[in-house]
Protein backbone atom coordinates (compact mmCIF):
# COMPACT_ATOMS: atom_id res chain seq x y z
CA UNK A 1 0.00 0.00 0.00
CA UNK A 2 1.07 3.56 -0.61
CA UNK A 3 2.31 5.09 2.68
CA UNK A 4 1.64 8.66 1.53
CA UNK A 5 -1.94 7.72 0.74
CA UNK A 6 -2.37 5.83 3.99
CA UNK A 7 -1.26 8.87 5.94
CA UNK A 8 -3.14 11.54 3.98
CA UNK A 9 -6.01 9.66 2.32
CA UNK A 10 -8.65 12.32 3.00
CA UNK A 11 -6.48 15.16 1.74
CA UNK A 12 -5.30 13.23 -1.31
CA UNK A 13 -8.86 12.26 -2.22
CA UNK A 14 -9.86 15.93 -1.92
CA UNK A 15 -6.93 16.98 -4.13
CA UNK A 16 -7.98 14.48 -6.80
CA UNK A 17 -11.53 15.91 -6.84
CA UNK A 18 -10.09 19.12 -8.30
CA UNK A 19 -9.03 17.37 -11.52
CA UNK A 20 -10.73 15.19 -14.13
CA UNK A 21 -10.45 11.50 -13.26
CA UNK A 22 -8.37 10.79 -16.36
CA UNK A 23 -5.87 13.57 -15.48
CA UNK A 24 -4.51 12.49 -12.10
CA UNK A 25 -1.10 13.69 -13.26
CA UNK A 26 -2.37 17.26 -12.80
CA UNK A 27 -2.30 16.66 -9.03
CA UNK A 28 1.46 16.08 -8.93
CA UNK A 29 2.41 19.49 -7.53
CA UNK A 30 -0.16 19.50 -4.70
CA UNK A 31 1.00 15.99 -3.78
CA UNK A 32 4.63 17.14 -3.72
CA UNK A 33 3.61 19.94 -1.34
CA UNK A 34 1.77 17.43 0.81
CA UNK A 35 4.82 15.16 0.96
CA UNK A 36 7.02 18.13 1.85
CA UNK A 37 4.77 19.58 4.53
CA UNK A 38 5.70 17.32 7.42
CA UNK A 39 9.50 17.42 7.23
CA UNK A 40 10.16 20.60 5.24
CA UNK A 41 11.55 18.66 2.27
CA UNK A 42 10.40 15.87 -0.03
CA UNK A 43 11.89 12.62 1.25
CA UNK A 44 13.26 10.20 -1.31
CA UNK A 45 10.71 7.54 -0.40
CA UNK A 46 7.85 9.89 -1.37
CA UNK A 47 8.85 9.96 -5.05
CA UNK A 48 7.67 6.46 -6.01
CA UNK A 49 4.52 6.98 -3.94
CA UNK A 50 3.67 10.23 -5.75
CA UNK A 51 4.49 8.52 -9.04
CA UNK A 52 2.15 5.64 -8.23
CA UNK A 53 -0.69 8.02 -7.32
CA UNK A 54 -0.35 10.30 -10.34
CA UNK A 55 1.23 8.22 -13.09
CA UNK A 56 4.00 10.84 -13.40
CA UNK A 57 7.47 9.31 -13.66
CA UNK A 58 9.94 9.74 -10.81
CA UNK A 59 12.25 11.44 -13.30
CA UNK A 60 9.61 14.06 -14.09
CA UNK A 61 8.90 14.55 -10.38
CA UNK A 62 12.62 15.14 -9.80
CA UNK A 63 12.52 17.68 -12.61
CA UNK A 64 9.78 19.59 -10.81
CA UNK A 65 11.71 19.44 -7.53
CA UNK A 66 14.77 20.88 -9.22
CA UNK A 67 12.93 23.57 -11.15
CA UNK A 68 10.63 25.08 -8.53
CA UNK A 69 12.25 26.91 -5.62
CA UNK A 70 9.24 26.06 -3.46
CA UNK A 71 10.19 22.39 -3.37
CA UNK A 72 13.12 21.08 -1.36
CA UNK A 73 14.99 17.82 -1.82
CA UNK A 74 17.18 18.16 1.28
CA UNK A 75 16.48 18.93 4.93
CA UNK A 76 17.06 22.52 5.95
CA UNK A 77 16.24 25.14 8.52
CA UNK A 78 12.75 26.14 9.50
CA UNK A 79 13.15 29.10 7.14
CA UNK A 80 14.84 29.14 3.75
CA UNK A 81 16.46 32.34 2.57
CA UNK A 82 16.64 31.95 -1.20
CA UNK A 83 18.78 34.53 -2.96
CA UNK A 84 18.43 34.99 -6.71
CA UNK A 85 21.82 34.74 -8.39
CA UNK A 86 20.74 34.78 -12.05
CA UNK A 87 22.82 36.98 -14.34
CA UNK A 88 20.73 40.19 -14.06
CA UNK A 89 20.74 39.91 -10.26
CA UNK A 90 24.44 39.03 -10.24
CA UNK A 91 25.12 42.22 -12.20
CA UNK A 92 23.37 44.11 -9.40
CA UNK A 93 25.56 42.55 -6.70
CA UNK A 94 23.63 39.39 -5.76
CA UNK A 95 26.66 37.11 -5.65
CA UNK A 96 28.58 39.40 -3.29
CA UNK A 97 25.44 39.89 -1.22
CA UNK A 98 25.04 36.09 -0.93
CA UNK A 99 28.70 35.62 0.05
CA UNK A 100 28.55 38.38 2.64
CA UNK A 101 25.25 37.13 4.05
CA UNK A 102 26.62 33.61 4.38
CA UNK A 103 29.74 34.95 6.08
CA UNK A 104 27.64 37.00 8.52
CA UNK A 105 25.57 33.93 9.39
CA UNK A 106 28.58 31.60 9.61
CA UNK A 107 27.37 29.25 6.87
CA UNK A 108 28.28 28.36 3.31
CA UNK A 109 25.72 28.55 0.50
CA UNK A 110 23.24 25.74 1.10
CA UNK A 111 24.14 25.63 4.77
CA UNK A 112 21.96 25.96 7.84
CA UNK A 113 22.59 28.21 10.83
CA UNK A 114 23.60 26.61 14.13
CA UNK A 115 20.14 27.30 15.61
CA UNK A 116 18.56 25.33 12.71
CA UNK A 117 16.32 28.28 11.86
CA UNK A 118 17.79 29.42 8.52
CA UNK A 119 19.12 27.73 5.41
CA UNK A 120 20.67 30.06 2.82
CA UNK A 121 20.36 29.00 -0.82
CA UNK A 122 21.20 30.41 -4.22
CA UNK A 123 18.26 30.11 -6.64
CA UNK A 124 17.48 31.16 -10.18
CA UNK A 125 15.04 33.91 -11.09
CA UNK A 126 12.69 35.34 -8.53
CA UNK A 127 11.35 37.76 -11.18
CA UNK A 128 12.64 40.92 -9.52
CA UNK A 129 15.86 41.56 -11.46
CA UNK A 130 15.42 45.32 -11.36
CA UNK A 131 15.31 45.24 -7.55
CA UNK A 132 18.24 42.96 -6.80
CA UNK A 133 19.64 41.82 -4.53
CA UNK A 134 16.40 40.00 -3.78
CA UNK A 135 15.51 36.98 -1.69
CA UNK A 136 12.42 35.05 -0.83
CA UNK A 137 11.92 33.80 2.69
CA UNK A 138 10.00 30.55 3.02
CA UNK A 139 8.84 29.15 6.30
CA UNK A 140 5.81 28.21 8.34
CA UNK A 141 3.74 27.88 5.17
CA UNK A 142 4.42 31.43 4.01
CA UNK A 143 6.60 33.13 1.44
CA UNK A 144 7.76 36.72 1.70
CA UNK A 145 9.85 38.64 -0.81
CA UNK A 146 12.52 41.18 0.10
CA UNK A 147 13.92 43.44 -2.59
CA UNK A 148 16.80 45.97 -2.80
CA UNK A 149 18.51 44.17 0.04
CA UNK A 150 21.69 44.78 1.92
CA UNK A 151 23.21 42.32 4.34
CA UNK A 152 22.42 44.70 7.20
CA UNK A 153 18.70 44.86 6.32
CA UNK A 154 18.56 41.10 5.90
CA UNK A 155 20.20 40.56 9.28
CA UNK A 156 17.50 42.80 10.80
CA UNK A 157 14.81 40.56 9.27
CA UNK A 158 16.58 37.49 10.64
CA UNK A 159 16.95 39.09 14.08
CA UNK A 160 13.22 39.83 14.12
CA UNK A 161 12.36 36.22 13.33
CA UNK A 162 14.79 34.95 15.95
CA UNK A 163 13.21 37.28 18.48
CA UNK A 164 9.76 35.88 17.68
CA UNK A 165 11.05 32.37 18.20
CA UNK A 166 12.80 33.08 21.48
CA UNK A 167 10.05 35.21 23.00
CA UNK A 168 6.84 33.61 21.73
CA UNK A 169 7.67 30.59 19.62
CA UNK A 170 6.31 32.63 16.72
CA UNK A 171 6.41 32.50 12.97
CA UNK A 172 6.64 34.87 10.03
CA UNK A 173 3.03 34.21 8.98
Amino acid sequence: MNELYEKYATEIDEIFTRYPADQRNAAVMPLIFLAQRERGFVPEEALPQISELTGVSETDIRGLLGFYTLFHEQPGGRYRIQVCTDLPCALRGAEKYLQDLCAALGVTEGGTTSDDLFTVQAVKCLAACHRAPVFQLQGDGTIKYYENQSVERTLQVIAGIRELHTSKGGSIG
